[in-house]
């Protein structure tokens, strides 16, 4: 039987989540079949003529990079919601000067050498810009500092890179922006729900073991930030558990076999499975979120880039917000 942990309504409005307990494997894998499965396709543009022009009402957005899935995806998931994509994008340096057709829209790529003079140029075409970044872990730092350094709002899917510096710069800059290694809405009101639990039951699972496995597409070389968002949470909760303790799939054949990743997302997935065990093993518990493709992000990042820029016009006085902000505004579409 699944059970319920009602949320405090003033996290996620009246919103109950419910985790359902499935039986354990009779084997050692990592995965059993999915409980909670997420695969959307992307929505084509259906309405281009509005975004031509720089003045266009449409919010505009930059997204960095365009070369990646992750940027693919979000460049789709703006074109459907009507913004406008700016025709630019920050690529590595080898794929300066190419031009990618994305969604139908042609999109400029430009290397790290022309990266000041570019945005300079496009903030001054583009004057209520926002930037959206999903590029790689070691570029976070280096990114926020020129987002900042020329006063553009941003959007940061990426994961990894120095997250304290990353906060302490856009402080400094006194600049606004989405901050969050997890742009997933249904699966950031998990981690609320966590989150809440860890706080309201301290300890309640004090003694038990925990498993954790999580497989990503093989190009993800970071371990899960939302597997360490979920630790944190257990270990709040009791459990002895080291983020070393990851178990990281990235080999194909053992995704599609063991874990049950279809074939047709193992470019573009994300399971997870954490697995705790009472100290005489007579009890289990098992948490499951599994994604396939990128739609879920991509439209998070874009009601993320429409939140943060209803909170810009508003003038609000806090800068710096996280998707848990974007969930509670409560008007995505």
């Amino acid at each position: 039987m699944p059970f319920v942990l009602q949320v405090p309504i003033n996290l996620l409005g009246n919103a109950a989540v419910s985790f359902t307990r499935t039986k354990r494997p009779s084997k050692c894998t990592a995965f059993g079949r999915s409980m909670l499965s997420i695969s959307a396709t992307l929505a084509t543009p259906s309405d281009e003529k509005q975004l031509t022009r720089a003045n266009s009402p449409a919010l505009p957005i930059m997204v960095n990079s365009c070369m990646g899935k992750m940027g693919e995806a979000v460049i789709e998931a703006g074109i459907s919601a009507g913004l406008h994509i700016v025709p630019a994008s920050f690529g590595v340096q080898k794929d300066a000067g190419k031009t990618v057709e994305v969604g139908g829209k042609n999109i400029q790529v430009y290397g790290p050498s022309d990266r000041d003079t570019t945005l300079a140029s496009i903030v001054e075409q583009y004057p209520n810009l926002i930037v959206v970044d999903f590029t790689v872990p070691n570029a976070v730092n280096e990114n926020a500092e020129l987002y900042c350094k020329s006063g553009v709002p941003f959007v940061m899917g990426t994961t990894g890179g120095d997250r304290d510096l990353l906060y302490k710069t856009v402080q400094d800059a006194n600049l606004y922006a989405v901050i969050s290694p997890q742009m997933g809405k249904q699966v950031v009101a998990f981690l609320a729900a966590m989150d809440i639990m860890s706080k309201q039951f301290p300890g309640a699972f004090s003694g038990y073991t925990l498993e954790v496995s999580e497989s990503h597409q093989a190009t993800k070389l970071d371990t899960s930030g939302t597997a360490k968002a979920v630790i944190s949470c257990f270990q709040k909760l009791g459990v002895d558990f080291d983020i070393d303790q990851v178990q990281l799939i990235r080999d194909p054949k053992q995704q599609v076999e063991m874990v049950g990743v279809p074939e047709e997302h193992l470019n573009g997935h994300a399971f997870h499975m954490y697995h705790l065990t009472s100290p005489d093993g007579t009890v289990s518990f098992e948490f499951q979120h599994n994604v396939c493709g990128r739609s879920i992000y991509a439209e998070g990042a874009i009601d993320a880039a429409l939140f943060l820029a209803k909170k810009i016009q508003s003038k609000a006085d806090k800068k710096i917000y996280d998707m848990i902000d974007v969930l509670r505004e409560g008007n995505m579409r």
